[in-house]
């Protein structure tokens, strides 16, 4: 493991770092628009106090920060990066692979690695089948999360996931679900779900001192999943997105798309037949995840120093 030494000095300091993935930028955004998504992600972080360090494997070695050119090297679409959830980085280590860190993955190195906040956009969760029922197609993050101590923000899961066997599962892992200045269970493009949350805090001391309380005190060591819905001048319109959402289960269907196919084929449409707000609204949110997870991460800092 490579520690940046900007990264190692605020960790060493006890000052605040976030963790941020790289398969959002290798996979998720579109050419050239993920580089520039990648400098204004990191300047958000640290406008807001903290130490920006996106993880990636690059020449089989982890990284925990990333310098310009590592970045161009992750944003380039002919570097072709392996997409690494945790089960994949010993192979990627052992084989000097160059690879892009899912949750799963990002939150386990940022966790070993001492950072114990996290920014995503979205959370993995339970899959839908192309009928629309539930499926055993479970996303590695649900468990990474039940036993790794990180605080995750993020927009909730995707509205092609099933959300309520999403939220029932993390209540089952014992993972505590906190929403930020919501009751609600965020659908990613969509503010609000029909699923409420346990928990709602409403500054970033408030989901501080939670996780503070919950990394001292609670048995098992699970992390904390801190859901931010979407700005709201960026919400995608309801009626485009449940169009969008039923022309794409009817596209898994007529293609047969099964496993881990799914998701990739399903943003496929939302991006190109939405006319760019999906891309708009994943941008806008990972932006603000970024600032609410750098000003938590100020304020566990400053708990800590006291």
């Amino acid at each position: 493991m490579i520690v940046a030494g900007e990264v190692a000095a605020a960790l060493a300091a006890g000052r605040a770092v976030v963790a941020l993935e790289s398969t959002l930028l290798a996979h998720g955004l579109p050419s050239g628009r993920n580089r520039a998504a990648a400098t204004r992600i990191e300047a958000t972080v640290r406008a807001a106090g903290a130490v920006p360090a996106t993880i990636a494997v690059l020449g089989g070695q982890v990284r925990i920060g990333l310098t310009e050119a590592e970045l161009d090297r992750v944003c380039d679409p002919g570097a072709d990066l392996v997409k690494l959830s945790r089960r994949d980085l010993g192979p990627a280590l052992a084989l000097h692979r160059d690879g892009a860190t899912t949750v799963a993955s990002t939150a386990a190195l940022a966790a070993a690695a001492g950072v114990a906040v996290f920014a995503t956009g979205g959370l993995g969760g339970v899959h839908l089948s192309p009928g629309g029922a539930a499926s055993w197609d479970v996303s590695a993050d649900l468990d990474v999360l039940a036993a790794t101590p990180v605080l995750v923000v993020c927009s909730g899961v995707k509205s092609i996931l099933d959300i309520e066997a999403t939220v029932e599962v993390l209540e089952t892992r014992s993972v505590p679900v906190l929403g930020y200045r919501t009751g609600t269970f965020p659908a990613f493009y969509r503010r609000e779900s029909a699923f409420p949350v346990p928990w709602r805090v409403d500054t970033p001391a408030e989901a501080a001192v939670v996780a503070a309380a919950h990394f001292a005190e609670v048995p098992g060591r699970s992390g904390v999943l801190l859901v931010n819905p979407v700005p709201a001048a960026h919400e995608m319109d309801a009626q485009l997105h449940d169009r969008l959402l039923a022309e794409g289960m009817a596209l898994l269907n007529r293609r047969g798309v099964r496993g881990r196919d799914v998701t990739p084929v399903l943003l496929e449409h939302f991006h190109t037949a939405s006319g760019g707000a999906s891309l708009a609204a994943n941008e806008a949110l990972i932006l603000d995840n970024a600032r609410v997870a750098a000003e938590v991460a100020v304020a566990l800092a400053q708990r800590a120093a006291e």
